[in-house]
């Protein structure tokens, strides 16, 4: 059991590190021990590495370091894309290698073999439409159309020209510092796919997310009935029973089950451990941007409207209690003719007025689920209403 422990304990290490790098500071760990090392992943190790290198190596490496990092971090690179690349690469080469020999089997046919390399190829196309398609660019010829798509909602989007293009900032769009242009309804800038994800190319992106969460839950459930596959044909549980005289019960047959697959099959194990760990981050990333897509708000609007409801919300505390400080004050006389213990009993169960403080969120972008889900499918700027506009213009 020396190994199984050890590849259980290399397993939930993993998935740790993992989910703390990609999920740490999602509000659901926030002050947990999950943020505090995703706090340290991304911030405290690499300071300590800068701190070595200078003490050791003096600030020329140092400053070499930074650019290397200035490279990876602020500009446009394809570093990225080739691990993504490599990572599915080898994803497959060692389900095929380790796997594909046991197929055709008890519960998988030949033609898991060709579909499963179907599914990569469709997965890296995805990646592909995604990194390649324009994510929306304005520029000077066609913004007064995304003007006209796109009209101000005077709460987080207001009129104003980008200091950088020099041309007039339509509603919801951003200009991205890594690729130094304006993008409509800009949602973030994706490292992985070198690219923005924005109006034009959100639909692939989205369908990316998708197809590689599926594409992982094939492969752990594939992979799976495999290993199910060959306990049936070696007669696993009967050789355990019979000759080793096990009782035939699950609780009873597990340990020996697992022990015996992952000192047969511990290439296997790892690859269903992997998959279905990228496979639950995929899962949440995906729900996450559904439900953004769902009420038509990008990542990029999320962050202005948390800075604007907890700026309102300060605001309309700040005239709450101005008004129960006014209310407590105007109060006090009447108190005072009433008895002592009966002023205390009420100022005890009294309700705060600030419980009564609710901020709405008014997404004018917001136009119901079929609108929404539409927009995303079929961008403004590929429809007719949007060329004949361009049209008007010109």
């Amino acid at each position: 059991m020396g190994v199984g422990l050890l590849l259980a304990c290399h397993g939930l290490l993993t998935a740790l590190v993992v989910v703390s790098f990609l999920c740490g500071r999602w509000p659901i760990f926030e002050g947990t021990f999950i943020q505090r090392i995703h706090f340290f992943l991304t911030f405290g190790a690499y300071d300590y590495f800068l701190r070595f290198v200078g003490a050791v190596f003096g600030s020329k490496c140092t400053n070499a370091v930074l650019s290397v990092e200035s490279y990876c971090c602020d500009r446009p690179n394809p570093l990225l894309q080739i691990i993504y690349l490599v990572i599915i690469s080898f994803s497959y080469y060692f389900v095929a290698s380790s796997s594909f020999t046991y197929i055709p089997g008890y519960y998988l046919s030949e033609t898991h073999k060709y579909t499963s390399f179907l599914a990569v190829a469709v997965g890296i196309l995805l990646f592909l439409f995604t990194s390649c398609t324009d994510p929306g660019v304005i520029k000077a010829d066609n913004v007064s159309q995304y003007l006209a798509a796109y009209p101000y909602d005077n709460i987080i989007f207001s009129e104003k020209q980008c200091s950088t293009c020099k041309i007039p900032k339509p509603a919801r769009s951003k200009h991205c510092s890594i690729c130094d242009r304006c993008v409509a309804r800009f949602d973030h800038h994706c490292g992985w796919m070198n690219n923005c994800i924005g109006e034009r190319n959100t639909r692939y992106f989205m369908a990316f997310l998708l197809w590689h969460f599926l594409l992982c839950m094939y492969g752990t459930v594939a992979v799976g009935l495999i290993l199910a596959g060959r306990l049936k044909e070696l007669k696993v549980v009967y050789i355990l029973t019979v000759y080793y005289g096990i009782d035939n019960s699950f609780w009873d047959l597990v340990p020996h089950v697992v022990q015996w697959l992952l000192g047969s099959y511990n290439t296997q194990i790892l690859l269903i451990v992997f998959l279905a760990i990228i496979g639950m981050l995929l899962a949440g990333f995906f729900g996450y941007h559904a439900k953004l897509c769902l009420s038509n708000t990008t990542t990029n609007e999320t962050f202005k409207w948390q800075e604007y409801m907890d700026w309102q919300r300060k605001l309309k505390e700040a005239q709450v209690s101005a008004a129960a400080l006014r209310q407590s004050v105007s109060g006090i006389n009447s108190e005072k003719k009433q008895p002592l213990s009966s002023s205390k009993w009420r100022a005890f169960f009294r309700r705060s007025p600030l419980e009564d403080v609710v901020v709405v969120k008014n997404n004018v972008y917001n136009k119901g689920f079929l609108h929404n889900i539409q927009e995303v499918i079929s961008p403004l700027s590929t429809r007719q209403s949007f060329k004949r506009t361009k049209l008007k213009s010109s």
